[in-house]
């Protein structure tokens, strides 16, 4: 790959790229030394050239590294501003920074266009461990109940699915469903969270995140401990203790607005690692504190493989076509339904 884009594209590291680029460096600079963004600066500029060529939009998830989340991207959000974006992208290809559910997200919601995700293999252990069968498994045990799936979830699940969630609106999602349970998959701890502020009787598959699992409430006292001050803010695929013992928790749109909102002056962000460094430029009062956790699915996607996926065209994402309508329509209910409850 490196050596075919160099045919084409001069990436060498180059200060001079660097510097007529440095208001796009200055987005990072508390994170992304000078000397680094030479490296990536000749990506940057080469990508943003392919964008126009090829009539491009990308679209990055809030986890994507520094020099793509402020470098490259068009559009950044969480799962729901993805989704809800993607319905109102006007280009033909849409580059999907982030994950493959995502990918396969924007391509329900556009078949008509060009989707591309940079690597194929960044998948999703939560997505992976819920199946259509797992869907039929659970409407068989409670008869009746709404199936509301995460987002987080491949097209065949989706489809299997009555309507979606993200972590922004799962709560509100959950309560306007009809009858007294509902079913939640896969994310296991996600559920649990939404049935302490919800009014229905939640039941939901053992699923779980690879990131937020790892974060335990001992550990977190441990930190307390050794910083009073710190201000912790938890994602609700975190297990309900850790959760409960946090000062806020929110979807990554959340606990974007809340850092904004309420600048402390330490926050430990207890999600993936890339939410911290992409708002500290934003935030030069706010300290960020570890730890962090890594998603290795996430850090799959690079500016080299997203220059190679414009350049060469590869990497596009299809969903079966007995699937698609089905998925479409849970997913647009979400979106739907999140606009309605929003007012």
């Amino acid at each position: 790959m490196k050596t075919q884009l160099s045919e084409h594209y001069d990436l060498t590291p180059s200060l001079e790229k660097a510097e007529a680029t440095r208001d796009i460096w200055q987005k990072m600079s508390r994170v992304v030394p000078f000397s680094d963004w030479a490296i990536y600066a000749p990506y940057v500029i080469a990508i943003q050239g392919l964008k126009k060529e090829r009539n491009a939009y990308i679209l990055a998830h809030n986890y994507m590294t520094p020099e793509i989340y402020h470098g490259i991207a068009d559009f950044v959000g969480d799962s729901l501003q993805l989704a809800i974006k993607a319905t109102e992208v006007e280009e033909e290809v849409i580059v999907q920074c982030g994950v493959h559910f995502m990918a396969e997200t924007s391509k329900i919601l556009n078949p008509a266009k060009t989707v591309l995700i940079p690597d194929a293999e960044a998948g999703c252990s939560l997505a992976e461990s819920i199946t259509a069968e797992g869907v039929a498994e659970m409407r068989a045990k409670y008869p009746g109940a709404p199936v509301v799936s995460y987002v987080n979830t491949t097209a065949e699940v989706k489809a299997a699915s009555d309507i979606c969630c993200t972590s922004s609106n799962a709560v509100q999602i959950v309560d306007a469903m009809e009858g007294d349970t509902v079913i939640m998959t896969p994310d296991q701890y996600l559920a649990q969270n939404v049935a302490r502020e919800s009014k229905k009787n939640v039941v939901y598959w053992p699923g779980s995140c690879i990131v937020h699992e790892l974060y335990t409430a001992e550990d977190l006292q441990a930190y307390r401990e050794l910083d009073p001050d710190v201000k912790i803010i938890a994602h609700p695929e975190c297990t309900p203790d850790v959760v409960a013992a946090s000062d806020f928790s929110g979807s990554t749109s959340g606990i974007l607005d809340w850092v904004h909102t309420h600048k402390p002056a330490k926050a430990m962000l207890l999600t993936e690692c890339s939410m911290a460094a992409n708002i500290s430029d934003e935030l030069p009062e706010v300290e960020f504190a570890k730890p962090c956790n890594m998603c290795p699915y996430m850090k799959k996607i690079t500016l080299e493989k997203v220059l190679w996926s414009l350049h060469s065209m590869e990497g596009a994402v299809e969903v079966d076509a007995a699937l698609i309508d089905d998925a479409r329509a849970s997913v647009e209910r979400m979106i739907a339904l999140s606009k309605t409850l929003a007012g």
